[in-house]
């Protein structure tokens, strides 16, 4: 049976980014330093075939800290957690390992500089997502403000509008955030922002890469977790620049292939917290079924690597 001709455009960048990397390095390092079960709050990233992985290698993943054991280490997840979290860690004489995103550290410490200073905060994020909670919570109750569209902007009620700085979630659309930014400023015209944007350079790579490569597609896939944030945002930025059918996957056994039908080209790219392995799967899934010309469309070259925390680098 002859297979009809498919070209497979690949995305570079895509999948892990270095703060995701890190993280899944804590939790082996740890998991050889300490033995199993070493405790982790919250999944280390968002996705499932990492964190099953994990857990085979003895990592127990909670929701809270109620849920460890007080003599065994526990790690907080790449997304970052509240204030609180540690601390509540350090008054039960936990050991604790922070594998928090040095990216999503850096909006920590900004948010901290600009209270301070006196500043309410505005941040940019998605209600509910962990990295929202943590970046909200490094600050007083009612003093980080949440907005997720330039609508919230208008009903946003601030104490001084004087006296604002704005930060934002690391893994937004940086489209849609220009939209927001631009309506924060022009209804706080004092509003401090961040020195470099906080969209992570990940991020932006990812959705570069698939503004290039959407016009040149048929469909698009983007391989990565329906609660991984970037991950959605990179179908949203598929659909957005062209292409018609942008489609979001664990994995290879998730593709509509009745969808696909009559395609002569096919771009695939993954979210930060993704691994090399299912993007794999997914062209081998491609190639099984079509004669497959892989084009690379490559906008970036990372070299960006963050080191693990001091604690895992010296010997038990």
């Amino acid at each position: 049976m002859t297979h009809s001709a498919l070209t497979l455009y690949l995305a570079a960048p895509r999948g892990f980014c270095a703060g995701v990397d890190r993280a899944i390095k804590i939790v082996e390092m740890a998991l050889d330093k300490w033995g199993a079960p070493v405790f982790v709050r919250h999944e280390i990233v968002h996705n499932k075939f990492v964190v099953d992985s994990l857990r085979e290698k003895g990592a127990v993943f909670v929701e809270t800290l109620d849920d460890c054991p007080d003599d065994r280490p526990v790690i907080f997840s790449a997304h970052g957690v509240p204030k609180a979290v540690p601390a509540a860690a350090a008054r039960r004489e936990m050991v604790y390992v922070d594998a928090t995103c040095p990216l999503v550290s850096k909006v920590h410490i900004e948010a901290q500089r600009h209270a301070e200073n006196g500043l309410q905060m505005i941040m940019i994020g998605h209600a509910g997502h962990p990295e929202t909670i943590g970046t909200m919570g490094q600050l007083p109750e009612g003093e980080v403000l949440l907005v997720e569209t330039p609508d919230d902007v208008a009903r946003v009620e601030v104490r001084d509008p004087e006296r604002l700085a704005f930060v934002t979630q690391t893994t937004l659309s940086v489209d849609d955030t220009i939209d927001i930014v631009a309506a924060l400023k022009a209804r706080f015209p004092a509003i401090v922002g961040p020195h470099k944007e906080d969209i992570c350079y990940a991020t932006t790579n990812r959705q570069e890469a698939v503004k290039a490569m959407a016009p040149k597609c048929d469909a698009m896939l983007v391989v990565g977790a329906p609660n991984s944030s970037n991950s959605k945002r990179l179908v949203e930025v598929g659909a957005r620049a062209g292409c018609a059918y942008s489609q979001l996957v664990q994995r290879a056994a998730d593709i509509d292939w009745r969808a696909l039908e009559g395609i002569s080209s096919i771009g695939i790219t993954a979210g930060a917290s993704a691994p090399e392995v299912l993007i794999e799967e997914v062209i081998d899934a491609f190639r099984a079924r079509y004669d497959v010309t892989v084009e690379q469309v490559e906008t970036a070259v990372e070299t960006v690597e963050f080191k693990v925390p001091r604690a895992l680098r010296e010997p038990a």
